[in-house]
This record gives structure tokens, sequence and C-alpha cells, in this order.
């Protein structure tokens, strides 16, 4: 039943492996259950609110599991869903330091209504078809390097150096320091060594291998909580309680006018078209990587099926507001179960699965530290990053826009501003060469947007919104 469902045996996979896939996913994305409660938690609103640490950490597994599950089962797709990261940074610094959480939370319901109605009426997926396949692969490769980054960083291999001249740094100072360090570069051979070897499960059993030895060091050296040589987010050593019971309070604790009251129509306006933008294409971004790297886009790197991603990926924004969470949206880390194998919604079922376990088993989880799940990100990233050699770098025309989609990401660290990036810079050469007629309709309207989302601030000034 399972097979026929979700189409293992077509896709070349099994339920092993599936399951398999889902734990890796799981175990490079269980961060976000900690991570996002101490961003949202950590910062007040107008009023000098803070929201609950363990209510926020609650709404997030319940979501994440939700959706991912949703996604599974609809989508069909090996793509995990929880709080976007750098969204809920928007949500945290931006909006809620205008109005009230509710009012933020608002916001994010809006943006995600009102993306579920561009499903709905078939233009987020033609905008999917109206890409040339060139630039969705640039999209992949750029993604490639921007989690591998992201690992890297993570993992503290790379930090950004306080009052130095240079944006960053390898470890502190120019030198690797302390014991996490040692932990994720070993983490980080063995999971290439296994990858290189094209060991089954590489990914997963990277991720569980390189906690036991994180729970070793930590056991023989006693790595303190704080400074320079300390573990970034969790310490790898057995919790002290291993169940935890969830605090649903904020569900339903958001409010669609509170933003347009407090702000104004205009301001609020401005705020969902600025979160808009950044989901709609950070998901379109994940959704061409995961494909990309499982091999499921067609000859036009289109994803077949892609409408039933999209609309459970619109509903999980909305749902992530809903629950005081954030905008939900598809994770990237995704790739990471994919390149264990994963081809279907099955993996994500697990995956979703795992994060209702987490619900309860909290502590249980937080025993994985970044620096072992961090050498997963770096290995996927060169994975993905494969797709370069596609790429028809002997026309200026696409090769240039590749380059910047793919730079962009990891340079400013965000998906958003490498793929806009390239579409701006894609019509411009096509339009002063003269060859305007052949870029989609579409394209012209999504360049547009994206010089709109560029100049947001002085757009904003003008408006006298700031």
């Amino acid at each position: 039943m399972l097979d026929r469902y979700f189409g293992i045996t077509a896709r070349g996979s099994s339920v092993q492996t599936e399951v398999r896939g889902g734990l890796a996913t799981f175990f490079t994305m269980a961060y976000i259950v900690v991570l996002n409660p101490i961003i949202l938690s950590g910062a007040a609103d107008v009023t000098g609110a803070h929201l609950d640490f363990k209510q926020v950490a609650t709404s997030t597994a319940l979501v994440a599991a939700v959706m991912t599950i949703l996604m599974g089962v609809v989508g069909k797709y090996p793509i995990a869903l929880a709080a976007g990261l750098g969204l809920n940074g928007v949500v945290a610094f931006t909006l809620a330091s205008q109005m009230s959480w509710p009012a933020a939370m608002g916001v994010i319901v809006l943006e995600g209504l009102v993306i579920t109605v561009l499903v709905l009426t078939g233009l987020r997926r033609a905008v999917f078809d109206a890409i040339p396949l060139a630039l969705k692969q640039s999209i992949s490769v750029g993604i490639g390097l921007f989690i591998a980054f992201i690992g890297f960083v993570d993992a503290g291999f790379i930090r950004t150096p306080q009052g130095a001249a240079v944006p960053v740094e390898l470890g502190v100072g120019g030198r690797l320091v302390g014991w996490p360090t040692v932990v994720f570069v070993a983490g980080l051979l063995f999971t290439i060594v296994l990858v290189a070897r094209r060991v089954r499960g590489a990914i997963l059993i990277g991720i569980v291998g390189t906690t036991i030895f994180a729970m070793i060091v930590q056991a023989l050296v006693d790595i303190p909580a704080k400074g320079a040589g300390a573990w970034r987010l969790n310490v790898p050593k057995v919790p002290d309680t291993i169940v935890a019971s969830p605090d649903f309070g904020l569900l339903g604790h958001f409010s669609i006018t509170g933003s347009f009251e407090a702000v104004g129509v205009i301001a609020a306006l401005l705020f969902v078209y600025t979160v808009l933008l950044a989901d709609f294409f950070d998901t379109m971004g994940t959704v061409v990587g995961v494909g990309a790297e499982a091999g499921l886009l067609d000859e036009k790197g289109r994803l077949p099926g892609v409408e039933r991603v999209l609309l459970v990926d619109s509903l999980a924004a909305a749902a992530g507001g809903a629950a005081s969470a954030s905008s939900n949206t598809s994770f990237i880390e995704s790739t990471a179960g994919v390149a264990d194998g994963a081809r279907t919604g099955l993996a994500s079922v697990v995956t979703g699965a795992l994060f209702l376990v987490a619900l309860f088993f909290t502590p249980l989880f937080e025993i994985v530290p970044y620096e072992a799940a961090s050498p997963a990100l770096v290995v996927v990233g060169f994975l993905l990053f494969l797709q370069v050699r596609s790429i028809p770098w002997d026309d200026y025309d696409l090769a240039i826009p590749c380059f910047l989609t793919i730079i962009l990401m990891p340079f400013t660290y965000s998906i958003t501003n490498g793929i806009g990036a390239g579409f701006v810079t894609f019509a411009l050469l096509k339009l002063v060469r003269g060859r305007g007629r052949d870029i989609h309709p579409l394209l012209w309207v999504i360049a547009a947007g994206f010089v709109l989302y560029f100049a947001i601030d002085p757009v904003e000034r003008l408006l006298g919104v700031k």
C-alpha cells in the first residue's frame, strides 16, 4: 500500500531508504526546535512583551510536524518544513519592534493566505515554468554553496570577527579553536569518506557517529557552555530529563488587522510584500534544489506535481503565523535526506513523525550539537554544486545572471537575494541586447518586483513609512 501510494519503487527507492532519509533530514534540521524559540523569545515587541520560550518550542515542533506530514501525504516529495530562518528574524527584529506579537504574527498569516491564493490561481506554478533551465540550475548550485557556508558557520569553523577588517575569518583570530571544532572537522572527514565510498546511509551515519564522538569528547574534557571554544548551541551530553510536556498556549495568538492598526495600511502592506517575496522565492529555490538532487526534475527543470508542494508550503506559512512560530517554509536541509536516498513523501512522513516525538522529547533531541549536524550540510552542498557543469558558461546572457545567482546566495546569506539578482540581470541583458521578446512576460513582472524588493528602503522613505 505504501509503495502504491508514494510510488516508492517507481522512483527507485525502498521503505528502508525512505525511513533512513527521513531520519537524516530530521537530524539536520532538529536544531530549529531550539533555535527558533531562542530568536523569537529573545526579542520584545513594541509593548515590551516577550514570547514564552517553552510555548514557542512547542509551536515550532507542532507546526513542523503537521505540515511536514502533510507535505509527505499530499505533496508526495521528501521535503520537510519548519520555521524559516531569516523570516523569523524579520518577525522578531523588524515586525515586533513596531507592533505587538499578535499583530506581527498576523502579517505572517496574511502573507501565507496571499501565497495560497497565488497557488490556487496557478500563478505560482506559472512563475516556476517561466524560468529558464540554466537559471534553475544556478539556483541549485547557489543553494549548494549557501548551505555549505551555513554548515561552516554553524560549526564555528567560520566566524564573523568583532572589529576586524575582514567580514569573516577562520575560527577565532584566524585559528581553529576548541574541541567542538575538532568534532566538526572529524565529523566532516568521516562523512566525506562515507560518501566517497558510496556507503548507504552515509549522511545519517555521519550525524549519529559524530554525535557519539561529541558526547565522548564532552565527557572527557567537560567543555564550558560559553566562550570561544564552547559548543555553538547544544551541549552533547545526556540530559537530566528526557520527557518534557508541551505547552500549546500560543496557538491562535494572532491578529490579522493588528498590523494595519499599528503602523498603517501602506506600511503593513509593504511588510506583507517583503515577507511574501522572500518566502515565495526561498521555496522555489529549495524545491528546485531538492528536485535536482533527487533527479526528479523533467528535461525543462520542472518538478511534476509541484502545485501540491506549493499549496502545502503556502498553507505552512499561514499555519506558522497562526501558532506564533513564524512563517514555516520548505527547508533546504531536506537535501540531506535526499542525499541519503529519499525520493518520496514517505521520508517527509517520517521526519514529521519525529517532530511529533520532539514535542515530548525535546531534551533528548538537544543532544545533537551543531558540530555534528553541520558536516552533513557541507557534504550536501558539494552534491548540489555538481550541477554547475550543466550551465552554458559560454553564453554570457545566461552565464552572468547564473554567476550572480550563485555567488550572492552565500555572500548575502539569502537565497532570495541571489535569485533576485539573477532575474534582474537576466532581464536587463536581454533588453539591452534587443532580445526582450525572448523573456516570458511573467519574468518581466518578477524582475520589476525584485527591483522594488531591493529598493524597498528608499521606497519606504518616499512613502513616509520610515
